[in-house]
C-alpha cells in the first residue's frame, strides 16, 4: 500500500474551511505557524495566481511563506488581500479599564449627536470631542 504525505492545502476548499483554519492557527499557534498557514491557503488557491495578484514571484512567495521566514508586513497584507482575507483589530476588554466608555454609552452619545445634527444644531469637531470625553 502506497501512502502520500498529508497536505492541508488539499482540504482548504471553501471559505468556511479557510476561515476556520486561519482562526484556529491564530488562536493556537505563533507567528511562524500563521505565516505557514497563509502559505497553505495560497497554495490551495494556486501560487501562480497569488503571485500574479500580489506582483511577487512564485519563488519569493514560497520563501516568504515558509516555516521560519520573516516576511515583511507588506508581503503578508498583499497575500491576505489576494486570498480574499483581511486583518481586523478588536479590543481586549479588561475589567476596570476606566478610560473607555462602554458600547451602549457610546451608541447613546452618537445617537444624540446625530439627532442634534438632524435638528440643525451643528457643533465644531472640538466641541464634539469635548462632549465625548
Amino acid at each position: 500500500m502506497e501512502t502520500s504525505k498529508f497536505d492541508i492545502a488539499d482540504y482548504l476548499d471553501s471559505n468556511e474551511m479557510v476561515t476556520e483554519y486561519l482562526n484556529a492557527v491564530l488562536a493556537e499557534g505563533n507567528e511562524s505557524d500563521f505565516i505557514v498557514a497563509i502559505g497553505n491557503v495560497a497554495k490551495s488557491i494556486g501560487m501562480s495566481k497569488i503571485a500574479s495578484e500580489t506582483g511577487l514571484s512564485r519563488p519569493s512567495l514560497y520563501k516568504a511563506l515558509s516555516d521560519g521566514s520573516k516576511p515583511q508586513f507588506e508581503t503578508i497584507m498583499k497575500v491576505l488581500r489576494a486570498i480574499g482575507y483581511r486583518i481586523q483589530i478588536n479590543p481586549v476588554v479588561e475589567v476596570g479599564y476606566s478610560n473607555r466608555i462602554d458600547k451602549t454609552q457610546y451608541n447613546k452619545e452618537i445617537d444624540a449627536a446625530v439627532a442634534r445634527m438632524d435638528a440643525g444644531d451643528f457643533i465644531s469637531h472640538e466641541e464634539a470631542l469635548g462632549e465625548l470625553a
